[in-house]
């Protein structure tokens, strides 16, 4: 009996424990609503906010609080939840598109590619695409680091293969000595893949049609970079300026697939460890 009444009297105070843990973790001081409001204009998430702030300051607010936040300054007329991003529209299935892009000469691919790849566990295996403006007018060029998630945009004019090719030279080229592998879907624009290999001396390799997820990463930075550039946004109306903002906002904001550090934090730490070795 004793026994029973001492766990009681024990389940009791952990209760109460874990209410007061709540309530603290719950609570919004005024530095905390700052820090909010600031990394939400920055275009993080709010669970891209709750897991930097406990990195960074050891404070730790769920994301649903901060959603909570957001909605209550709604109510009162505020503007926060314009800075969150709205993913509702439509899935374009890419089957249609593989159809009328014809066969690339020479394709090594994915099945060939080394199995390190898959692991993440070092940075210089990239993932290369194109993203489509208005009209099929102006294209971007994007190369992401699988392991750092750090990504590259280039604006260009055409999606032809020479054109593509050249941006992608250019892009790749200051951190060739660490590139290990690029992986590409089937696109004509990648026709060129060999002047690629040789300007770089880096391994092509393309994944299978039909099978989006072999490069889910570059799917998901292209949707990140729609939050900015939208369909039908005129892509040749983009200013250099715009695209370095965007790669600066996606490479500083913290990812939870990384703890919370930032694509930037990641790719140059291990780039500085391969420097040094």
């Amino acid at each position: 009996m004793i026994l029973f009444e001492d766990n009681a009297e024990f389940a009791q105070v952990k209760c109460t424990k874990i209410e007061r843990e709540k309530k603290k973790r719950f609570s919004l001081t005024k530095a905390v609503e700052k820090y909010i409001r600031a990394k939400l204009k920055q275009d993080w998430s709010p669970e891209q906010i709750s897991g930097r702030m406990k990195r960074d300051t050891g404070i730790y607010v769920v994301h649903e609080t901060i959603y909570r936040y957001i909605y209550t300054n709604k109510l009162n007329g505020g503007k926060l939840y314009t800075y969150l991003r709205h993913r509702n529209k439509k899935y374009h299935h890419r089957s249609y598109d593989y159809k009328a892009r014809g066969t690339i000469i020479d394709r090594i691919m994915i099945d060939k590619r080394p199995k390190i790849v898959e692991k993440k566990n070092r940075i210089g295996d990239l993932e290369i695409d194109t993203v489509v403006g208005k009209d099929h007018k102006g294209f971007l060029v994007t190369v992401v680091d699988r392991k750092s998630k750090f990504v590259i945009i280039k604006n260009v004019p055409t999606k032809e293969a020479s054109v593509v090719t050249q941006a992608l030279i250019e892009m790749i080229y200051p951190i060739k000595d660490i590139t290990h592998t690029i992986t590409s879907d089937n696109g004509k624009e990648f026709a060129y893949h060999k002047q690629v290999f040789a300007a770089l001396d880096t391994k092509f390799y393309f994944a299978n049609p039909y099978h989006s997820w072999e490069r889910g990463l570059n799917e998901h930075t292209n949707g990140l970079i729609r939050q900015y550039l939208p369909k039908k946004s005129e892509f040749l109306k983009v200013s250099k300026d715009e695209i370095n903002m965007i790669q600066n906002r996606l490479n500083h904001r913290p990812r939870k697939v990384l703890k919370y550090k930032t694509p930037y934090e990641v790719f140059f730490r291990e780039m500085s460890k391969k420097l040094a070795s």
